[in-house]
């Protein structure tokens, strides 16, 4: 660097200026440019810091969500279990409520075919509306008594309910 100085104020000199203007010219560039150059270095180093003390926090962010995360993972595998367990439970049911209603409608399929295809249940007219109700339409205390003429008890509106301890 000092020989393209000494070399710029050759030249200088040669254009018949005067050599110590020319000196102070390049020595004023010079430190112009050191200047610069030093102002330049400030404000990389500055953004550099930044940049890092942002990615510094960006870290300790993170670190927090991953904590809170591991956290929570114990709870919310316990719940998924249960959630799990219920599902199954309820498809176990749902498989046996299934099965039971076909059942039922085979079985009112039958009588209905056997009755001749209409509402009755019996010969007389009976049905789960009309329980206590005899052919006549009076009322019958035999019926409602809790024994029918077949000789079961007679359970009205009695509710299939499902069991998920004892299935079948």
């Amino acid at each position: 660097m000092a020989s393209s100085s000494s070399t710029y104020r050759s030249s200088s000199s040669s254009d018949g200026g005067n050599p110590s203007d020319s000196a102070v010219t390049v020595d004023e560039r010079k430190r112009k440019r050191m200047l610069s150059n030093r102002e330049s270095a400030r404000r990389s180093r500055m953004r550099k810091q930044k940049h890092v003390d942002d990615l510094t926090a960006q870290i300790n962010q993170l670190s927090n969500d991953n904590r809170q995360i591991l956290t929570s993972l114990p709870v919310t595998s316990e719940l998924y279990m249960k959630i799990q367990a219920e599902n199954s439970v309820l498809t176990a049911q749902l498989a046996e409520l299934s099965t039971r209603l076909e059942s039922l409608n085979e079985i009112v399929d039958l009588v209905t075919t056997t009755n001749g295809g209409g509402d009755q249940i019996d010969g007389c007219g009976f049905d789960d509306r009309t329980a206590g109700i005899n052919c006549d339409g009076y009322y019958d205390d035999m019926m409602m008594s809790g024994v029918n003429h077949w000789g079961g008890s007679v359970y009205t509106n009695q509710p299939i309910m499902a069991n998920d301890i004892n299935m079948y």
